[in-house]
């Protein structure tokens, strides 16, 4: 006999396996459930599972086929805090698709088809620590303002993409960065890109395998490390004028010669004005002492 008021050993059973098996429902087909993860790494998922227990905090759906995360669904994860969508098929349509998951903190985009990084991509995720969009070789252009709602963002990752250009205020004003990823891109090392190389060169943020963050174009400063080049533009910034240049000296220049010589007109004016005054002034006291 079993005491009073404490379970049969058979009804303990019974309820444990229906606690399993109510796990075992409630876990996407061809992915693998534990206490708040599911996992989906490598099922050759086409689309974003369905039936995703709501109080799931930590979603991996690597290495599948994926190519678009729906905000509707990704919104009934609000506690989601850990989302790997690596090595997928997702785009560039990814504008308000994380509106819902507001306590994510962990964001891998990496190996992926992504062309661009707007504000609305990442600015509801207020709590991201870690952004990683590495090794998405079509994304070519990330505005100035991206982060800026992500202040907490600590290791942020754009390696191997098609990226020539980053605005220095795009991670500058990320108050608490301290890794950020930036090799083998495709930098175009001119005039405008020289305030980032020197952004890099004074900052405390980590740069990761350093020695490959290099110039691609223009062809006298490819394969150049950032010192190196951050020197060179110093130089050539500093000291060449473009054709800009010279039109706004030409244009300086006429001014002054314009207001040079219309001064010089004036003053003469005013002379031969005075002479003539002068002149007339001599006469009439000549005459007066004459008469």
């Amino acid at each position: 006999m079993s005491p009073p008021g404490r379970p049969r050993p058979l009804t303990l059973m019974f309820l444990l396996g229906m606690g399993m098996a109510s796990e075992r429902i409630n876990c996407p087909s061809r992915c693998s459930c534990q206490y708040l993860e599911v996992n989906c790494t490598g099922q050759q998922l086409q689309e974003f599972p369905v039936a995703i227990p709501l109080d799931t905090r930590q979603l991996i759906l690597a290495a599948n086929n994926v190519s678009y995360l729906p905000a509707v669904e990704l919104s009934f994860l609000a506690d989601l805090v850990y989302l790997d969508c690596s090595k997928n098929l997702l785009g560039d349509d990814l504008d308000f698709t994380f509106i819902g998951v507001a306590k994510l903190v962990y964001l891998d985009l990496s190996f992926n088809n992504i062309t661009q990084v707007t504000f609305s991509t990442f600015s509801h995720l207020l709590s991201l620590v870690v952004l990683k969009i590495s090794d998405n070789p079509n994304l070519v252009a990330i505005e100035k303002d991206a982060f800026a709602n992500n202040t907490w963002l600590r290791h942020l990752d754009v390696s191997r993409t098609g990226l020539t250009f980053l605005d220095t205020s795009t991670v500058q004003d990320l108050p608490n960065l301290r890794f950020l990823g930036l090799s083998d891109n495709l930098w175009h090392c001119n005039c405008s890109f020289l305030d980032f190389i020197t952004w890099m060169t004074e900052s405390n943020v980590h740069f990761p395998d350093a020695d490959n963050i290099t110039c691609y174009t223009p062809e006298g400063l490819r394969a150049l490390k950032m010192p190196a080049a951050e020197a060179q533009l110093h130089f050539t910034c500093l000291t060449q004028l473009y054709k800009r240049d010279y039109v706004f000296l030409c244009l300086v220049g006429f001014c002054i010669f314009f207001a040079g010589t219309t001064a010089a007109w004036l003053a003469g004016i005013c002379a031969v004005i005075y002479e003539l005054h002068t002149s007339k002034g001599e006469e009439e006291e000549e005459e007066e002492e004459d008469t």
